[in-house]
């Protein structure tokens, strides 16, 4: 293995727009590769380090759809019951419809939001991070904003369309972090804790900091075009309130510690260090393409050519069309910020990649590295 070309890459984008930038490799449960360029603070000129933590935004829903896939093995739930059996909230929604003459009214659903609809983005939700209703919650609830208090505020918006016939990236799986939490009885944070980072021994992931670990977070930029360089801000704004469990993206970490959980699903839930969080079963259902003929066409960002979507991940089907060189099956995620996880069983390959950037320049940059990675091995 010759890892020099994704150093060199590495080091390209850090001297272009990105901060910093890390990439950890491991094959076969062995570390063979690290690697990390950069400045964590460019204020200050900090280089990154080991315990850097970042805000791992939608690569949380891969450890949400985990969480919920143990409840689907312990027989707690199944992807074809109803929302409302868990969330009687969510029994009668309403949808809104365009009339032959273009005008766009409110109806009633004429399906049920079904479990599976949380997992595969098809629930019908809107992902407006400025909508009414949440300030209106914030207000509310003082800024604290609850979990299952924002859900049940969603439950009276009006579905974009009817559920399971389109998909649409949404506040699918926030409401799958607060079905979690009804089902298990425990506060998703603590589930998550309890069922998972704890026996991995993930001492840095979560969704809450102490005083120690908000020291090591790193700060956060958004590159501005005009001024030619990054600009800090550190606000996460999938947060809503201090109290807020955002299952899509709320989750903290470092490289190191959610490497070993994405190995542990390259492992089919099987830990290096033989800890079972789940069944090969459920990994392999995981990363099957769950798009169907009606919402297929809604998948359609150009850089996940030639990826199906599985429950939470994204999957890769077919290399003709992605001229991606990774297997057939490699599954995964990214983040706003633009982190991106790299799982592959059929090959024994794990990526976590860490980068701190707003406007992340993802469809550049991702499928770039996935390819020089496979090339390296």
């Amino acid at each position: 293995m010759d890892f020099k070309p994704l150093s060199h890459f590495i080091d390209r984008i850090t001297s272009w727009r990105i901060p910093w930038a890390e990439v950890l490799v491991i094959h076969r449960n062995e570390t063979v590769y690290r690697y990390r360029n950069g400045y964590v603070n460019l204020e200050e000129m900090t280089p990154i380090n080991d315990g850097q933590i970042i805000n791992m935004y939608s690569m949380t829903k891969i450890l949400t759809c985990t969480a919920a896939l143990q409840l689907v093995e312990k027989g707690a739930i199944l992807l074809n019951d109803p929302l409302s059996f868990y969330l009687p909230e969510f029994l009668e929604m309403s949808v809104h419809k365009t009339l032959p003459n273009g005008e766009v009214v409110q109806d009633k659903a004429e399906r049920q939001i079904l479990v599976r609809d949380l997992f595969t983005m098809t629930a019908g939700f809107c992902h407006d991070f400025a909508a009414p209703f949440i300030q209106e919650v914030k207000n509310h609830t003082n800024g604290k904003v609850p979990t299952l208090i924002f859900v049940k505020a969603l439950a009276k918006e009006p579905l974009l369309f009817e559920p399971g016939t389109r998909w649409n990236y949404s506040f699918c799986h926030d409401v799958l972090a607060a079905l979690v939490e009804v089902v298990d009885g425990r506060r998703f944070s603590t589930y998550i804790r309890d069922e998972i980072t704890g026996p991995l021994g993930l001492k840095d992931t979560g969704f809450d900091l102490s005083s120690e670990q908000q020291r090591r977070l790193a700060p956060q930029y958004e590159y501005d075009i005009e001024l030619g360089k990054p600009i800090r801000k550190d606000e996460n704004i999938a947060r809503f309130g201090s109290e807020y469990e955002s299952g899509g993206a709320g989750l903290f970490s470092t490289v190191n510690d959610y490497a070993m959980f994405l190995n542990t699903l390259t492992n089919l839930g099987t830990s290096s260090n033989h800890i079972r969080i789940l069944s090969p079963a459920s990994v392999e259902l995981m990363r099957m393409d769950h798009l169907t003929e009606s919402t297929r066409g809604d998948f359609s960002w150009e850089h996940m050519a030639g990826y199906g979507f599985g429950l939470g991940v994204r999957t890769h089907i077919t290399a003709t069309k992605s001229g991606s060189l990774s297997s057939i099956g490699e599954f995964g995620w990214s983040g706003a910020a633009g982190c991106l996880a790299i799982i592959d069983p059929i090959s024994q390959l794990t990526v976590m990649y860490g980068q701190q950037l707003l406007n992340s320049q993802e469809p550049i940059l991702h499928p770039r590295l996935r390819n020089i990675i496979y090339s390296c091995l």
